[in-house]
């Protein structure tokens, strides 16, 4: 199996759940899905360059719209990134707002480094994450208004998961995504983040977040049922890696400094097999936190 092919998520930044080339999905849709995560893909990568200045990774994100722009126009782009995916999206009449909407939740990576509360970060993730989902729903011919409901909640939820796995990365980049209301009221400093200091406060603090995560993909996790076929078990192992990642945080206590999740072959294959069969678990409904709802 080619390193392209492997049904393992992506491992790189905010789209380590994205689906590229999986073999679960149907051959056809493959390409597709490959040019909307390479235009993704390079767009974050702009954001995140941060030996550059902020003015230069503007400017290269600007330069992506107005690619976006010539191709709704019907002028020819040459740019590899474009040019693989202005086929596909004609193809399958993908909204050119979506992808506008990811490239500026990427703009804001540059210029935006706090959140004041989580209504913040919503907003940022149904531009940065929300967009993927309702793509892909494209891709597969399903235009279901409940369907694009629970993808929205799904893909904000994974996006809080990469939040919560990655504060100290993100920290190190000199962005907090955490909201700031809610870490004053548990005492949490920025100190505390840049010292990697998980005491009680910090894991009360945390569980607050992971439950409130696992609602979110828990409400949204009736997708993986609704879809069918390959790409609803694809939807089914997406949600239960995410699931997976929250069972992970739960138990370190929300200590990701010394603990960051990691998902090994032996969750690989619990993931697979509750995919597959979900009429043999409950994996057609999140179950982080070991089964045991966070405590709820």
């Amino acid at each position: 199996m080619s390193n392209t092919d492997r049904p393992n998520p992506v491992n790189a930044g905010h789209y380590e759940n994205f689906p590229v080339a999986s073999v679960f999905l149907p051959a056809r849709l493959r390409p597709a899905v490959r040019a909307i995560y390479a235009f993704a893909r390079t767009a974050d990568d702009f954001a995140d360059e941060g030996e550059h200045p902020a003015e230069w990774r503007l400017a290269r994100l600007a330069e992506y719209h107005a690619h976006l722009h010539a191709l709704e126009r019907g002028e020819p782009v040459d740019h590899p990134v474009f040019r693989d995916l202005a086929p596909h999206i004609r193809a399958h009449d993908l909204p050119y707002s979506l992808f506008h909407d990811l490239l500026d939740a990427f703009e804001q990576d540059c210029t935006k480094t706090r959140y004041a509360h989580f209504g913040e970060v919503m907003d940022y993730c149904r531009r940065s994450a929300n967009p993927i989902g309702r793509l892909l729903l494209r891709l597969y011919g399903d235009r279901d208004a409940k369907h694009q409901a629970w993808s929205d909640g799904i893909c904000s939820a994974l996006q809080l998961i990469n939040f919560l796995q990655d504060v100290a990365e993100d920290y190190r980049k000199g962005r907090i995504y955490l909201p700031q209301d809610e870490m004053a009221k548990f005492g949490i400093s920025e100190s505390q983040i840049g010292e990697g200091r998980a005491d009680a406060l910090w894991q009360q603090f945390m569980k607050g977040q992971i439950e409130r995560a696992h609602r979110m993909l828990k409400a949204g996790a009736p997708l993986g049922r609704a879809l069918k076929g390959r790409i609803g078990l694809e939807m089914r192992l997406i949600i239960l890696g995410g699931d997976r990642i929250l069972a992970q945080l739960h138990d370190s206590r929300g200590d990701m400094f010394a603990h960051r999740p990691r998902l090994g072959w032996r969750d690989g294959a619990v993931i697979l097999w509750r995919g597959m069969f979900p009429g043999k678990s409950r994996s057609g409904q999140a179950q982080a936190c070991g089964g045991g709802g966070c405590g709820h």
